[in-house]
């Protein structure tokens, strides 16, 4: 597929709350192609491009300096199962039931049916779609909640988090994890599509295996005369790190640093790709994390910067996260303090290829002004703060309102550590209410360190509160998908094999190691 030169250009006009955007739209046979890149457990102050003194990521560096750089940019969750629901599906996790938590491998929910993904509106529009990497958004009883029935033509990653199941070796040549783990689950599971094709994953050689996926799907595509949507979900930067040859030992930064250089490869490999395929040029990507760093893991954890706490909270640390936009001749390079969030990539890609969205409540806005306008001003003016476990009768813990942040709830979590410096940070931090609220002025104190006096502040207290009463009060709880667990549900590539989940374990070709489990093994053909 030809990159379409500037004299093919048309423009589109989309009348947003009152004015006109234009939208960038090559002629239909050249719809741009999409790629979102998506970091696990990431934080504000991890990348070198954000500030880290002694991080590496020339790749993401590069990428940062072609295009546009986000410093108030938001994930809808401090985990990352909800956040993961609001990005494919433009709306607030607690709409689709991803509550409360994360989705671990015995559960028999997911993302449900009824939700339109992101992969499902582009597919309308001619795309082929891919996900490559970490799912967690359900597994199911019969695989129902894989993504190829959710929008997605191929998969190839890990369903869920990489220590949710035993921990063996990490780091090269045969260096342990240096973290516990979940060794009641059984061996974290490689798919290929809804093929369970390796069990245990190999870590080891995981990144290459994901760059190779994602750039021979590019390289394939391109030579077709249709549109893509790649949606590259890293298991980096989430504990428990791992390293292989290449990055074991590769940076200054230790363990995390190690994960870090392997994602920022994986990266600078899907980039080269686009560029040797020649279709840069026609390529909208999106560079963004699910939450806040992990703080618990202390030397080998990630970093919030400048922000409060970090995952699990709803202090900055926890939510505000990296952004980059970038398409080459679209998006003007440079940095942009105005207020957006991951679920608002879902309306922008959807209007920007022309897809209808779907009759329902979409809580993303459309970022086009931001990106494409020469007076970039975001549409979005408040943003809504749910913890990592989300409850009906507590609703939202705080409101973001311009530059504002009126926290009506506060509460640690055990990711941002037991022994952090701040004790506003730690799971002993309990649930506590605040009338009136904590209120900050973000531009001017995005650590949250000095809470500005109320009364002084009377119209902001009275708006927040406002937006606080009015999401709550409006807010539509979708049944919660995390509530129902069966442990024969948890993927095994062995069903019915004993001893359970031990004899779960087959090689990359998906045929069983060795003859010491039970004759009662189902060999994958």
């Amino acid at each position: 597929m030809a990159a379409p030169s500037v004299g093919v250009l048309s423009f589109r006009l989309f009348v947003l709350a009152g004015f006109v955007t234009l939208y960038p739209r090559t002629l239909a046979a050249t719809l741009p192609n999409i790629v979102v890149l998506f970091a696990d457990d990431l934080g504000y102050g991890d990348l070198e491009i954000y500030g880290h003194p002694t991080s590496s990521s020339p790749n993401i560096n590069e990428l940062a300096l072609g295009g546009l750089r986000f410093t108030q940019f938001y994930s809808t969750s401090p985990v990352c199962s909800p956040s993961r629901a609001s990005l494919l599906t433009g709306r607030y996790q607690t709409r689709s039931g991803i509550w409360p938590g994360v989705l671990v491998p015995d559960c028999t929910g997911g993302l449900p049916s009824n939700e339109t993904t992101i992969a499902e509106l582009l597919k309308k529009q001619g795309y082929t779609t891919s996900i490559v990497g970490k799912w967690h958004l359900g597994v199911g009883t019969n695989n129902e909640h894989l993504p190829l029935n959710h929008g997605f033509d191929s998969y190839f990653g890990v369903p869920y988090s990489h220590d949710m199941c035993p921990c063996r070796t990490c780091f090269y040549p045969n260096d342990a994890c240096y973290n516990d783990c979940d060794p009641e689950y059984s061996n974290c599971p490689l798919f290929q599509n809804s093929t369970l094709v390796e069990q245990p994953v190999d870590l080891l050689t995981l990144d290459e295996r994901y760059s190779q996926h994602a750039t021979s799907w590019i390289a394939e595509k391109a030579t077709q005369n249709a549109p893509f949507f790649l949606y590259l979900a890293f298991q980096h930067t989430h504990h428990p790190q791992y390293a292989s040859k290449q990055f074991r030992n590769s940076t200054l930064r230790g363990m995390f640093g190690d994960s870090l250089a392997a994602l920022d490869w994986t990266v600078g490999q899907v980039m080269k790709q686009l560029r040797d395929s020649g279709i840069m040029d026609n390529t909208f990507v999106f560079f963004t994390s699910d939450n806040g760093p992990s703080l618990r893991n202390e030397n080998r954890g990630g970093n919030a910067g400048l922000l409060k706490c970090g995952k699990g909270t709803t202090y900055e640390g926890g939510m505000r996260v990296p952004g980059i936009a970038h398409w080459p001749g679209h998006i003007k390079p440079g940095r942009t303090t105005e207020l957006a969030s991951i679920m608002d990539l879902y309306p922008t890609i959807a209007n920007l290829v022309g897809a209808k969205m779907p009759d329902v409540t979409i809580d993303g806005i459309d970022m086009a002004p931001i990106l494409f306008s020469d007076t970039p001003k975001s549409r979005r003016e408040s943003f809504f703060y749910y913890f990592t476990f989300p409850d009906p009768n507590v609703g939202v813990y705080a409101v973001r309102y311009k530059q504002y942040k009126a926290h009506f709830y506060t509460q640690g979590e055990g990711n941002s550590d037991a022994k952090n410096h701040d004790p506003d940070c730690r799971p002993s931090a309990k649930l506590t209410r605040h009338d009136p609220p904590l209120l900050y002025d973000l531009h001017v104190d995005p650590s949250e360190q000095f809470a500005l006096n109320t009364t002084e502040y009377q119209d902001i207290v009275k708006k927040t509160t406002q937006l606080y009463n009015e999401i709550n009060a409006n807010m539509e709880w979708g049944a919660s998908q995390l509530a129902n667990h069966d442990t024969p549900s948890e993927p095994c590539c062995n069903k019915g094999c004993t001893p359970f989940p031990e004899c779960c374990h087959c090689g990359k070709d998906g045929r069983l190691i060795g003859n010491k489990y039970s004759s009662k093994v189902n060999r994958l053909k």
